[in-house]
């Protein structure tokens, strides 16, 4: 189990006087500390402990545990601080431990930083305390009821009594607005438990009838669900084939058995969709877990978690890291999509950690997707991991005809990027009375500036990036770094006023350009700087569900699990854009990204259709969309990975060192050069700037080392770099298997 409780008939009468202790801190290993007469602690024990002049939560660690004390000096035991207290709450589980173990010496991270993210709310160790809820009054007053009032009111009507701030935020409302409701009798404020009961999902709920494809491969999951052991089945089902529907039988089976589920999502845009789909299915809403949730939400959902009552929770990657009492599913919804991938911190796959989570809690795992990620493909193949396949959708809905726009051909306008054979398609589908998606995967209004007298493009100071203009925001954006500043009036190289020049099209900039085409036509804009929460995300999913909205235009997160019935129509105007640029992967994510925004148009029974512009019809990705030779395709990229030694049938390594001085940076990199291992299975390529040598104001070089599947990466990697000493401000960070390479 990944936590369990903290009983005192569990404890041994007597422990040893000398126990190790792991902090949440990014420090080289776990501590010792003496344990004082009359305390009895176990591994998995949460225990205050000094560290200098302050005192910490950490966990009593396993003895055993490798790696943990590499740079960390031993102390006699007459120097050994004392432990000063236990904490009478839960006791991190075996499971759970080994489980930072593992991802430690993986990632080759600090144990105690991947620690931190299982305790990313240390207050929730603290035991419950009463919390005020508002729900409508019984009998509420004769007032105005204000636009705003009555989001408050349509809220606490359809779901249970929410806290002050979660009320505020879900109706869009400030708290003044909840507060002065309360004021005048217009809702109840209720004092509760933080530990209350929860309202729990119903498995004896009837779903919606299935189609043969879709029980059979339920059966399959349902059949693993109820052996309560490890492993792993890939759900590969087409756009629409319903394979949700599927995964939920799973889920009704793990409930049925008294076990916790975990679902992933890819997007906290998708949780609000998810939700509701959820409780229409089990009479009762999962718990949410992601950036957005507020943390004193967070606080509850762990603690939830950590004693059981909750039995679903929906999350980011960062929830495989909760502490469930009894985990009996993982599903990992969208697996192949790059959102999985942590690029900061602790560096992992929620998609790879998904499967040690579940193998270590003996748990069945279901990875869900319409385009596996080749890593899964090929377990699939070598019979590691089980294959369920749905090879039509659901209800009889047809897959949309993908056919292609040669911009050769068939060029925009100057200074416009809707070709003519897509601005057709539009008027055709308008006049059907029925929807379009436009998908450009690039946000704002263009992705470069340049002045039209010198030339001069506008950059970060910051970043080796160009600057992104937000027209809407009246501002240029950085996206790597967060930098924003005003657009010039002159032009900061020559001083010519009024000669700065949008260049190429962001999502903006094509909204601009279908609203004086079609100005009859309701637009909208579905991108991560319009969608800034999941009730915003569940706001316009609604819109276009509804018919409000006649041409959506969006980045990916238009691609991803959203089900619009009268959408016939999906344009997408620069197909080529992903093909850029020297990424192994960049046929596959290509392919992925233009199936999954394909398979929003026709999901119902009006049949779909897909333009892709592209100048290069002639690419593999593009003849296999236009054939749905996915599986061809596939075997093509397996096959040239597999020649050249590239993952997954090789081992990838990228090392990557950042400083603020540039000649600090490039020393340590030929140190790291010069002194590398010499063997004809470690290759390293490198030192060479990296594709943003500078980010966020520290300079970057990048070694990528290169090997088979036979060599264990870590182990020759970490005597390599321990072996050089940078200076203080000089960041060596390892990516093992990475996925980008900017």
């Amino acid at each position: 189990m990944g936590f369990s409780g903290a009983s005192s008939t569990d404890r041994p009468n007597g422990t040893s006087k000398r126990v190790r202790v792991l902090l949440p801190l990014p420090l080289a290993g776990a501590y010792d500390y003496r344990v004082p007469e009359g305390l009895a602690v176990i591994p998995g024990d949460f225990v205050h402990v000094p560290l200098g002049k302050q005192t910490r939560v950490g966990i009593v660690w396993d003895p055993a545990a490798k790696g943990h004390s590499v740079g960390v000096k031993a102390v006699d035991d007459s120097r050994l601080r004392d432990i000063e207290a236990r904490l009478d709450t839960w006791r991190m589980g075996d499971s759970m431990r080994q489980l930072v173990d593992w991802l430690a010496a993986y990632s080759m991270s600090a144990p105690g930083a991947v620690l931190r993210m299982a305790m990313s709310i240390p207050e929730a160790l603290l035991p419950g305390r009463p919390r005020i809820v508002y729900r409508l009054s019984a009998t509420p007053p004769d007032f105005r009821a204000t636009p705003a009032r009555q989001r408050v009111i349509d809220v606490l009507r359809d779901g249970p009594a929410r806290g002050l701030t979660d009320l505020a935020r879900e109706a869009a409302v400030s708290i003044g607005v909840v507060r002065g409701m309360a004021d005048l009798g217009a809702l109840d404020a209720v004092e509760i438990s933080d530990d209350a009961p929860l309202s729990q999902p119903n498995h004896d709920l009837s779903g919606p009838e299935l189609s043969p494809a879709q029980k059979t491969a339920a059966d399959d999951l349902v059949a693993k669900t109820r052996e309560g052991e490890f492993s792993v089945s890939l759900l590969d089902g087409v756009t629409g084939a319903g394979k949700t529907e599927v995964y939920f039988e799973a889920i009704a089976a793990a409930l049925e058995a008294d076990r916790q589920v975990l679902v992933l999502l890819p997007e906290i845009a998708l949780t609000a969709q998810f939700l509701g789909r959820f409780e229409e299915r089990f009479g009762a809403p999962p718990l949410e877990w992601h950036s957005e949730v507020p943390r004193a939400r967070r606080r509850r959902v762990w603690r939830a978690v950590a004693d059981g009552r909750a039995r679903v929770v929906v999350g980011a990657r960062s929830s495989l890291f909760l502490p469930f009492k009894e985990l009996g599913l993982i599903v990992v919804d969208e697996e192949h999509d790059q959102s999985y991938k942590q690029e900061d911190g602790v560096i992992y796959h929620a998609r790879d950690m998904a499967v040690v989570r579940g193998q270590l809690e003996k748990a069945p795992v279901v990875l869900a997707t319409a385009t596996p990620s080749l890593e899964t493909a090929t377990n699939v193949e070598a019979g590691r991991y089980n294959f369920i396949h749905l090879p039509t959708r659901h209800g009889g809905a047809k897959l949309p005809e993908i056919s292609l726009v040669d911009l050769r051909k068939d060029p925009p306008q100057r200074q416009t990027w809707i070709s003519p054979p897509l601005q057709k398609a539009i008027t055709e589908t308008l006049e059907q009375e029925e929807q379009t998606l436009l998908f450009l995967n690039r946000r704002g209004y263009a992705p470069l500036t340049l002045c039209r007298t010198c030339g001069h493009r506008l950059e970060c100071p910051n970043c080796t990036s160009w600057l992104v203009e937000h027209r809407f925001a009246g501002r240029l954006n950085c996206h790597h770094c967060g930098y924003f500043t005003r657009m010039p009036k002159i032009c900061p190289e020559c001083g010519a006023e009024d000669r700065m020049a949008a260049c190429g099209p962001g999502v903006e900039r094509l909204a601009e350009e279908v609203t004086t085409l079609y100005p009859e036509a309701r637009v909208e804009l579905m991108t991560s700087d319009t969608i800034w929460s999941p009730s915003a995300a569940a706001e316009i999913v609604r819109r276009v569900q509804d018919h409000e909205i006649d041409i959506l235009i969006g980045t990916q997160l238009v691609a991803k699990g959203h089900h619009f019935p009268k959408l016939t129509l999906v344009g997408v105007i620069d197909a080529d854009l992903g093909l850029n640029g020297g990424d192994l992967r960049a046929g596959e994510r290509t392919y992925q990204l233009l199936h999954q925004v394909a398979g929003r148009a026709g999901r119902e029974e009006h049949p779909g259709r897909v333009l892709l512009q592209t100048y290069h019809p002639e690419h593999p990705v593009m003849e296999a969309l236009v054939a749905g030779e996915r599986d061809a395709f596939m075997a093509a990229e397996s096959e040239q990975r597999k020649l050249g030694g590239w993952p997954p049938f090789g081992r990838l390594a990228a090392i990557i060192v950042s400083g603020p001085e540039e000649s600090h940076v490039d020393g340590v990199a030929r140190a790291l050069a010069r002194s590398a291992p010499q063997a004809p299975d470690f290759k390293v390529l490198g030192p060479a700037p990296a594709p943003l040598a500078i980010l966020r104001g520290r300079h970057r070089r990048r070694l990528l080392v290169r090997t088979t599947r036979a060599v264990r990466i870590q182990d020759r990697l970490r005597p390599w770099i321990a072996s050089i000493k940078p200076p203080n401000a000089v960041r060596v960070q390892v990516d093992i298997d990475p996925y980008s390479f900017l």
